[in-house]
């Protein structure tokens, strides 16, 4: 029991504590979501002088059509806020990797785009990055394994992109109000 101002009495729930295999998995994904990007983005500088944002980014560019993708759409693609993503694309232009361009029907909006150094980039480091993938993620794992951390990783995913004050989320709300806006 707790005491609220003006002395009311109200009941605090009990904590829903973690089962041992519960606090094992959990554990065992904090430690994953440190070291991983950890090895993978030490890996791509070594090789590549790049981080994982940049590659990301360049990943996102390189899918899209036309090698463009709408600032706002690419903050949510990347979970980075506009302003973040701002500096990011701010850095990536500085090296020659990609360049804004301005949205012909909207003026407030900007396109980022890839640019013939960053295709030449995402060649050169994609091979050696999906080779890391594959031997600090995928190939540790079984078909049946992949199959089921997939799943769970979009279920989560779809949860987190769902919660208020994120960077994510802000950019999702903010491309949906952009496209109610130009229809």
């Amino acid at each position: 029991m707790r005491t609220e101002a003006g002395g009311t009495a109200t009941s605090v729930a009990e904590p829903r504590w973690l089962t041992d295999a519960e606090q094992h998995t959990w554990r065992a994904w904090l430690e994953v979501m440190r070291l991983l990007p950890a090895q993978l983005e030490d890996r791509l500088h070594d090789r590549h002088d790049l981080n994982l944002t940049d590659y990301q980014v360049l990943v996102e560019l390189s899918e899209s059509a036309e090698g463009r993708l709408r600032m706002t759409e690419l903050a949510n693609r990347t979970s980075l806020s506009k302003s973040r993503l701002s500096h990011q694309i701010g850095r990536m232009e500085k090296a020659g990797l990609v360049e804004r361009q301005d949205c012909p029907s909207d003026r407030r909006g900007a396109f980022a785009v890839i640019t013939e150094q960053g295709w030449e980039l995402m060649r050169s480091a994609a091979p050696g990055h999906v080779d890391d993938v594959r031997e600090l993620f995928i190939d540790l794992m079984s078909a049946e394994e992949i199959e089921v951390v997939g799943r769970a990783m979009s279920i989560i995913a779809q949860k987190l992109r769902q919660s208020p004050g994120l960077g994510c989320a802000n950019a999702m709300a903010e491309m949906q109000a952009a496209a109610r806006a130009t229809s």
